[in-house]
C-alpha cells in the first residue's frame, strides 16, 4: 500500500462546506493563512460573503462561493462542477456542514429527524460522491468528514442526531479502508467546542415554556468551551499528518474511552458528572 506525504496547503484546492460560521469559518480563516484556494459552501449567503472576504485579506490564492442548501438532497454534482470550472479540480474536501435536534425520540418528528439525517449524513455521502473523481484525479488529495463526540458515545434526547454521527463514522471508516493508498480520510470527533449548533438546534415538539432551550442554553455555557479556532488548528495539523481520527479535547478523549471500557454503563457514569457541573 502506498503511504500518502503529508499535505501541503498553498495552491491546493480546498472545498469547505458549512463555511458560515463555527468551525468551518475557523478552517476557512487558517486555510487562507497557508494560501490555499477555497471553495466555501453553506447557505447563508450573508455569512458566505462575510467568511470570504475575510479569507481574500488573510492572503487565501483565490476564493469562490457557493449557497447551497444541504437539506434539498440534491446530488451536488452541480456543486462539483462548478468547483472545476473555477479551480481546476479538488485536492481536499471538508464535510462540516451540520444540524442539532432536541427533544427524545418519542418527541421528534419523523419529518424532523429526516431532515437532520439529510443535511448530517445524506449531503456527506453525496457530496463526497460527487468530488470523488476529481479527488481521485489529484494526487494526494484528503477527504475530511466532521462527526463528533456524539459518533462515540449516544446520550438520551439525541438520538437522531446520534444517528447521523455515528454513521458519519461508519461510512468514514469503511471509505477510508477503500482508499487506503490514494486519498487520506480523517474523520474528526469534536467534543465541547463553542459554536453555535446547540444554541441554533431544532426543538422538535411542543417547548411551551422554554425548558429545552434553557437546558440547551445552560449546556452551551458550560460544556462547549473550545473556540472554534483551535478545533480548526487540531483538523489541520491531522490532515497535515494524514490522521485517520481526530478526537477533539480532552473529556472527549475521556468519553471515548469510557464507552469502550464499559460500553453498555458508560452513560450512568457521564449523566452523573453532568449533573455535577449542571
Amino acid at each position: 500500500m502506498t503511504t500518502l506525504e503529508r499535505f501541503a496547503f498553498a495552491g491546493r484546492t480546498c472545498v469547505i462546506t458549512g463555511a458560515a460560521n463555527g468551525i468551518g469559518a475557523a478552517l476557512t480563516a487558517d486555510l487562507a493563512k497557508r494560501r490555499a484556494v477555497l471553495a466555501l459552501v453553506d447557505k447563508d449567503a450573508d455569512g458566505l460573503a462575510r467568511v470570504a472576504a475575510l479569507a481574500r485579506q488573510i492572503g487565501a490564492q483565490d476564493v469562490s462561493t457557493h449557497v447551497v442548501d444541504l437539506s434539498d438532497g440534491g446530488d451536488r454534482l452541480d456543486l462539483a462542477a462548478a468547483v472545476a470550472d473555477r479551480h481546476g479540480g479538488t485536492d481536499l474536501l471538508v464535510n462540516n456542514a451540520g444540524v442539532a435536534l432536541s427533544g427524545t425520540f418519542e418527541q421528534v418528528s419523523m419529518k424532523d429527524f429526516d431532515w437532520l439525517m439529510e443535511i448530517n449524513l445524506h449531503a456527506v455521502v453525496r457530496t463526497t460522491k460527487a468530488f470523488l473523481p476529481q479527488l481521485l484525479d489529484r494526487p494526494g488529495s484528503h477527504v475530511v468528514t466532521i462527526s463528533s463526540l456524539f459518533g462515540l458515545i449516544a446520550p438520551p434526547a439525541q438520538v437522531a442526531y446520534a444517528t447521523s454521527k455515528f454513521a458519519v463514522r461508519g461510512f468514514s471508516e469503511a471509505l477510508r479502508h477503500e482508499l487506503a493508498g490514494r486519498v487520506g480520510l480523517t474523520v474528526v470527533h469534536p467534543g465541547g467546542v463553542r459554536t453555535g449548533i446547540a444554541t441554533n438546534a431544532r426543538i422538535s415538539g411542543p417547548d411551551l415554556d422554554g425548558e429545552q432551550a434553557e437546558q440547551i442554553r445552560r449546556f452551551s455555557e458550560k460544556a462547549l468551551t473550545l473556540p472554534p479556532e483551535e478545533a480548526a488548528k487540531q483538523i489541520v495539523a491531522a490532515v497535515q499528518a494524514r490522521k485517520p481520527r481526530l478526537v477533539i479535547t480532552r473529556a472527549a478523549k475521556a468519553a471515548d474511552l469510557l464507552a469502550r471500557v464499559v460500553p453498555g454503563r458508560y452513560w450512568d457514569v457521564i449523566a452523573r458528572g453532568l449533573r455535577d457541573k449542571l
